[in-house]
């Protein structure tokens, strides 16, 4: 995890009690899938109550929104994100990034009780943080730069468990996996399970059947069908940013 700054404001947070996940590109260094960032992003509980616990910490770390929408109850729960900029000494510039849905996951409780606790060796501090699936799931966006960190999270996965691994988590690499080499791998290893997931991923016949050329062709596919889910679920929210930004120029 990047020093410093980041971990100010992670033990800020903790400080204020912000019931939050830690989510995007500090979350894929946790999991060992090695991408350098600068930003802090996380999923919050969206209530009231949660909401002025953030806002006391934002203060602390005089993180000023950049855009629109405000931090409301209202648009996080629409889907919207809020953005801030950090301009206290220590964390100066720090971007952090909250919302409260992330498309294709399930909601924040399911989310927190499947969260990962992390003990950070150096500070001390026990940070929570959104879990392997879920950090998965939630990189299946039109972002090129998410599919090439989903496709690591799982291979870091697969190469960190591969000696004693359970069925289910055979079962979510041969779900998630977007490697032909591994998924080829997996199925003729794991045939049996293989079988059992044809029904959630069709494209698997292609790896029983060891055909990469089909298989790279279906992946393609696959992907191609997620981002365009990504792009009909964010249209209304954007033409509504677009609304917000017009009106905010005319006041």
């Amino acid at each position: 995890m990047t020093p410093n700054p980041i971990l100010k404001v992670l033990s800020t947070f903790k400080k204020h009690n912000v019931k939050c996940l830690l989510i995007g590109g500090q979350a894929c260094i946790i999991y060992g899938a090695s991408e350098f960032s600068r930003d802090s992003d996380f999923v919050i509980l969206c209530n009231n109550e949660n909401l002025q616990r953030l806002k006391k910490a934002l203060n602390v770390l005089n993180a000023r929104l950049i855009y629109v929408p405000p931090l409301e109850v209202s648009y996080l729960e629409r889907g919207h994100a809020c953005h801030f900029r950090c301009k206290e000494k220590f964390v100066e510039n720090l971007r952090i990034d909250v919302i409260s849905k992330l498309r294709g996951c399930e909601p924040f409780e399911k989310l927190w009780e499947r969260r990962n606790r992390v003990t950070l060796k150096k500070d001390g501090i026990v940070i929570d943080v959104i879990g392997l699936r879920d950090l998965v799931q939630s990189k299946k966006t039109q972002r090129d730069k998410d599919w090439l960190m989903l496709k690591r999270l799982v291979e870091n996965d697969i190469v960190l468990n591969k000696a004693h691994p359970s069925d289910e988590q055979v079962r979510w690499w041969l779900l998630e996996s977007r490697n032909p080499d591994s998924l080829i791998m997996l199925a003729g290893k794991y045939l049996k399970i293989a079988k059992e997931c044809l029904g959630n991923r069709p494209l698997l016949y292609s790896a029983i059947n060891s055909n990469t050329q089909k298989l790279n062709l279906k992946l393609h596919k696959e992907e191609i069908r997620e981002r365009q889910k990504d792009i009909e679920y964010w249209a209304p929210l954007r033409k509504e940013l677009k609304a917000l930004r017009h009106n905010s120029q005319e006041e």
